[in-house]
């Protein structure tokens, strides 16, 4: 057996009471809570960052491929494209992609006998993929389609169906603005569904009805379209994925993402990554310093057990190799612990929701948990590399140490 694991595990568990006790359980503790904290603070940010990016992705999908219009704001009626189904099965053969559907939006009014509410109506065709907005409906259901005309129902979000004070199944005016000019058109559709994003400009401003509908407005043909939502596996890959379908498309198409057309919201999720880089730096430091301190205090209080080592033969280094050892030890109980207690913590947050938080705030109705499994590893690598290189600043005290003296020590 090595010489200088055996001594290092025999102080490390050494049940005699002392200070140096006190103080390597006080330094463990402190590194328990810094490795946890980093694991809760990037669970809870990827959980944020993901709540947020998903509920936007499922109204609008990833990628939006529309006619070019540079001078188009954020959200708005489209120049009709024709449908291309040639473009259409190029883009559904592509490994990342998982749907492509049609859509257009129009400015709309919607009236009862008190109030009135202003409204983009975003029209999607029969086949519309809706489980993406599953979780967001919260009475009725989503519009259907006949088989032939245009279908007279219309979802609308809780917020504006409380404005105008409607329910379920009852009847709504809907004025559209024509873009030429020519007083708006009235349709009536009824109300069979209700929808809560918890994003109020979402909330305030969508409603879903029947593409053939706005096609019928606008006067368009049956082929015309105000372009295509895509939606890929895995939204990490929207820019790469964005960039190669652009060079496949017609020369009066474009395509943008999510991010490019509303690029506020996602700046403001991004600003959470320096947040958690403060608090990474912060949580390290804390974990160095008690491990710093804890080693001094235990190399001061075995003075005497190293100027017995040093009298026996041993080397500076192999002195110095038993605390760092030891605080090797005191890292990766502290590791192994900070990873139960932070993971715990996810566990029961993601079942229970213990944290609520104001959802008109922070768009979400409970901190959200998303765990990323290498970056646990990484918390956890970076946490012991940094610890054991610092652990090897105390251990120069070592050499410091005449035997003489030190067996003398009191």
């Amino acid at each position: 057996m090595n010489i200088t694991t055996f001594i290092a595990r025999r102080v490390a568990f050494n049940q005699q009471r002392s200070f140096s006790r006190f103080i390597i359980r006080l330094a463990t503790a402190a590194t328990i809570i810094s490795v946890a904290a980093m694991i809760i603070a990037i669970a809870l940010t990827n959980g944020f960052q993901y709540a947020i990016s998903h509920k936007i992705f499922s109204f609008f999908g990833h990628i939006r491929v529309q006619h070019f219009e540079p001078s188009k704001v954020s959200f708005a009626e489209e120049f009709p494209i024709e449908r291309n189904d040639t473009i259409k099965r190029q883009l559904l053969s592509h490994p990342e992609i998982k749907t492509v559907q049609a859509f257009a939006t129009k400015n709309a009014i919607l009236k009862t006998s008190e109030t009135i509410e202003g409204v983009l109506f975003k029209g999607v065709e029969k086949g519309y993929d809706f489980s993406n907005l599953r979780e967001f409906l919260t009475e009725g259901r989503w519009v259907q389609f006949p088989d032939s005309g245009y279908s007279n129902e219309i979802n609308l979000s809780d917020y504006t169906a409380k404005q105008l004070s409607l329910k379920l199944n009852d009847p709504v005016l809907i004025y559209f603005i024509q873009s030429d000019g020519s007083p708006p058109r009235a349709r009536k559709l009824i109300v069979v569904g209700l929808y809560k994003t918890g994003i109020e400009d979402y909330d305030k401003l969508m409603a879903i009805g029947d593409l053939r509908l706005i096609q019928r407005l606008n006067n368009w043909q049956e082929d015309e379209i105000g372009g295509y939502e895509i939606f890929l596996k895995d939204y990490e890959k929207i820019d790469s994925v964005n960039n190669q379908i652009f060079e496949e498309l017609p020369s009066l198409w474009n395509s943008r993402t999510i991010q490019e057309i509303n690029p506020n919201i996602f700046d403001w999720l991004n600003l959470q990554n320096q947040t958690i880089v403060i608090v990474l730096i912060i949580m390290t430091v804390v974990a160095v310093l008690n491990l710093i301190t804890c080693l001094i205090i235990l190399v001061l209080e075995r003075t005497r057990m190293i100027g017995v080592l040093k009298a026996l033969g041993a080397t500076d280094a192999v002195v110095q190799k038993i605390f760092l050892f030891h605080g090797g030890i005191i890292a990766i109980l502290g590791i192994l612990f900070g990873n139960l207690a932070g993971l715990t913590f996810c566990f029961l947050q993601q079942r229970y929701g213990l944290i609520s938080l104001p959802e008109e705030m922070y768009y979400i109705s409970k901190a959200e948990i998303r765990i990323v499994w290498w970056q646990v590893a990484l918390v956890d690598l970076g946490t012991f590399l940094v610890c054991f290189l610092v652990l090897v600043i105390p251990t120069f005290i070592v050499r410091k140490i005449q035997p003489v003296k030190a067996i003398q020590f009191r």
